[in-house]
């Protein structure tokens, strides 16, 4: 077992990317992905911490005056503990170079980057209204205490992306347990932020001060990193500089099958059991359709049980090829306020929020 850098023991069950592994997906997917299991990203590497001389510095001129707490301070308000997803920015990057012909750098995730943790904390707004929230804050920053990001011989400083008050208020989560154990080193213990429905890179590791201001951020981590086109490939081919960008946010309609890999051989005539996932960012997923050939044709797919808008929701379809030869399936999702998977990939220079409607091709025997 390789340990690198890594906390957790790194082994056959991750996508090896460098210092950042990807989850390798077995049938059946887990509701819950194990701490072990779990995707890594890290910027830089992770620091050592002594949980007993941590402390969480809340500052800045939205709060009327500095407080710090120890993680027992944290302990004793009350708690919760959430399901929720947790999906990297650049899950599927990989796919960009294989079936569009438009490969972007970046780490080359497959759809493993991303899972479903049980979560354990205090709602920051109780952390927040603790420290004297002052009425004019629009924005929440958080900072860890990993080593600062160094690109290209240029200190862009330690990973940071501010929130807008409305969802630090709402149901973010200062953390400390992950599926029911304290925070892996690789997931950002003694304390990270849980950010649901936004991408990992507003899920900020290894927490060390939370400052509320009463202006925008405009830093590197927001001014220039982590952002899209305004138009998210309108008029935007591949290899075309957008004239303007937006910062990242909620997650993406996005669906996966994953029964079924690449190049799986089925027998004809003989019924199989198609399943996989589908989730975006909040809204909640209403329908999922699957198509045999391509996008020509659709089926309704049938939904399992709703575990709740920031998790996963299952799908199946039973399917009985009556021919053999290569078929080319699709899925596609679609969430409460209408949104859906467009069946061209919106590009992007970086590679982000991929969710286009993705393909599996497999082979039916003869």
């Amino acid at each position: 077992m390789l340990r690198d850098r890594f906390d957790q023991p790194i082994g056959d069950g991750f996508v090896h990317h460098g210092t950042d592994v990807e989850t390798q997906w077995q049938e059946p997917v887990p509701y819950l992905t194990p701490n072990d299991r779990f995707f890594v990203r890290n910027h830089t590497a992770p620091p050592r911490i002594d949980a007993r001389s941590w402390r969480l510095l809340v500052s800045g001129d939205g709060v009327i005056g500095d407080t710090t707490y120890s993680l027992a301070d944290l302990r004793a308000f009350t708690s919760r503990t959430v399901d929720r997803a947790l999906e990297c920015t650049g899950n599927g990057r990989r796919l960009f170079g294989e079936q569009q012909g438009a490969p972007r750098p970046g780490t080359q995730w497959g759809l493993g980057a991303i899972g479903v943790a049980r979560w354990t904390g205090v709602p920051l707004a109780t952390v927040l209204r603790h420290a004297a929230l002052r009425d004019d804050a629009v924005q929440v920053t958080a900072v860890g205490l990993d080593d600062p990001y160094v690109e290209e011989g240029v200190n862009h400083g330690r990973v940071r992306r501010p929130l807008p008050i409305a969802k630090a208020l709402d149901d973010v989560l200062v953390a400390w347990a992950m599926n029911g154990e304290p925070l892996p080193l690789d997931h950002g213990y003694p304390v990270r932020l849980v950010v649901p429905g936004f991408y990992g890179t507003y899920w900020v590791k290894h927490l060390s001060e939370i400052t509320v201001v009463d202006e925008l951020f405009a830093g590197f981590w927001m001014g220039t990193a982590y952002r899209i086109p305004d138009t998210m490939g309108a008029c935007v081919p591949p290899g075309t500089a957008p004239k303007s960008t937006v910062p990242i946010g909620r997650f993406n309609v996005r669906s996966f099958i994953t029964s079924h890999a690449d190049a799986a051989t089925l027998p004809l005539n003989r019924e199989t059991l198609v399943r996989g996932i589908a989730f975006d960012g909040g809204a909640g997923i209403t329908e999922v359709l699957f198509s045999a050939d391509g996008g020509r044709s659709w089926r309704t797919a049938q939904l399992g049980k709703d575990l709740g808008n920031y998790s996963f929701r299952e799908w199946t379809l039973p399917f009985t090829p009556t021919a053999a030869g290569p078929l080319e399936w699709k899925v596609r999702a679609t969430n409460r306020l209408g949104e859906s998977q467009p069946l061209e990939p919106l590009w992007n220079p970086p590679g982000y929020m991929r969710n286009v409607v993705e393909t599996v091709k497999v082979n039916v025997a003869a």
